[in-house]
C-alpha cells in the first residue's frame, strides 16, 4: 500500500514543502513570492482532502496512509507557520501553540496505542475544524494582500489563525480529558 494513487497524494503534499518554503529564498517580487507559495499551499492542501476521498472510493485505505495523512497535515502546517514566523505575519506564541499541540496530541496519541487505548483519542470533529481554519488562514497569511481589491488577506488570515489556536487548545484539551480515564485504569 505504500503506492497507491491516495499514498503517492500523500506523498506529494510531504515532497512540496521545501517548494512552498523555497518560494521565499528564490529572487523574485515579494508579490510573486506571496503568490507562488499561496498558490502551491491551497493545490498542496487540496491534495489532503483528495488522498482521502481515493483512498474511499478505490478502496485503496490502509494503516500506513492513516498514518501518513495526519503526518503530511502536521509538517505541511508546521512549516507554513515557522516561514509566516520568519516573514513576521504570525506571532511566535500562536507558532507555539500550534506546533505544541501536534507534538503532545502525536505523543499522546502513541502513547495511547502503546496501552491499547488509541479509541480514546481517535480524530474528532473538534480537530478536524481545527485542521480546516488552519488550512484557510495560511494561505491568506502567505498571500499578504488585497484579494481581488477587496480583501485584506493579512486581517482575515490573523482573525482565522486566532481563531485556529482557540480551536487547537480546545481539541488539546478535548483529546487529554479523553484520556485521562484511560491513563488512571491502566496505571492501576
Amino acid at each position: 500500500m505504500f503506492l497507491t494513487l491516495p499514498t503517492l497524494l500523500t506523498w506529494a503534499r510531504i515532497v512540496a514543502i521545501p517548494l512552498i518554503v523555497g518560494v521565499f529564498y528564490v529572487d523574485i517580487a515579494p508579490g510573486h513570492q506571496n503568490l507562488f507559495a499561496t498558490s502551491l499551499f491551497v493545490l498542496v492542501a487540496l491534495t489532503d482532502w483528495l488522498d482521502g476521498y481515493l483512498a474511499r472510493k478505490l478502496n485503496q485505505t490502509s494503516s500506513f496512509g492513516a498514518f501518513l495523512d495526519p503526518v503530511a497535515d502536521k509538517f505541511l502546517v508546521c512549516a507554513a507557520l515557522l516561514i509566516l514566523l520568519e516573514l513576521g505575519r504570525v506571532n511566535a506564541l500562536v507558532a507555539l501553540v500550534i506546533i505544541g499541540r501536534e507534538i503532545a496530541i502525536s505523543a499522546l496519541r502513541e502513547w495511547m496505542a502503546q496501552i491499547g487505548a488509541s479509541r480514546s483519542v481517535a480524530v474528532h470533529m473538534v480537530g478536524k475544524l481545527k485542521t480546516t481554519v488552519q488550512m484557510v488562514a495560511i494561505p491568506f497569511l502567505l498571500y499578504d494582500g488585497q484579494l481581488f481589491g477587496l480583501i485584506p488577506t493579512r486581517t482575515w488570515g490573523t482573525w482565522l489563525i486566532l481563531a485556529a489556536v482557540v480551536l487547537t487548545i480546545w481539541s488539546m484539551v478535548y483529546y487529554l480529558q479523553k484520556a485521562v480515564p484511560e491513563i488512571r485504569a491502566k496505571a492501576r
